[in-house]
């Protein structure tokens, strides 16, 4: 079951990075088809956040036809997210964690690795659509 955790410096609202991690969970194949999402009520109790919140993630994830609620037993995941084979995630998450030791050799904090990362990803995706 995923757990989530709240950034007060990502720039996003509390449901917005609700909805965000379990799409994450489910592209990256920590979240399948038929697992639960954790109650409202513990999620409330675990972030200490507004009940409101969660639901609102959570609508908007059915919304999208990702998630459906049980009345009474709770909300489970009904879809997924295509992407890269799952056994092609593994050999990047090896080499992406080699890159990130080798930027925290370099000096950088996880605000600096952010922002390179992030100035990175943008320009080569510049590049892609010319």
């Amino acid at each position: 079951m995923i757990r989530f955790h709240l950034d007060g410096k990502s720039g996003l609202s509390p449901y917005q990075q609700l909805v965000r991690q379990v799409r994450h969970a489910l592209r990256l194949g920590l979240l399948l088809e038929g697992d639960q999402l954790p109650k409202v009520k513990d999620v409330v109790a675990d972030l200490a956040i507004n009940p409101n919140t969660v639901l609102k993630a959570y609508r908007e994830l059915e919304h999208d036809g990702l998630v459906a609620a049980r009345p009474g037993v709770g909300t489970f995941v009904t879809g997924t997210l295509s992407g890269a084979p799952l056994t092609a995630l593994a050999p990047l998450r090896q080499d992406l964690r080699r890159w990130l030791a080798k930027a925290r050799r370099a000096g950088l904090d996880e605000e600096g690795i952010e922002a390179l990362f992030t100035t990175t990803f943008r320009a080569a995706s510049k590049e892609d659509i010319a």
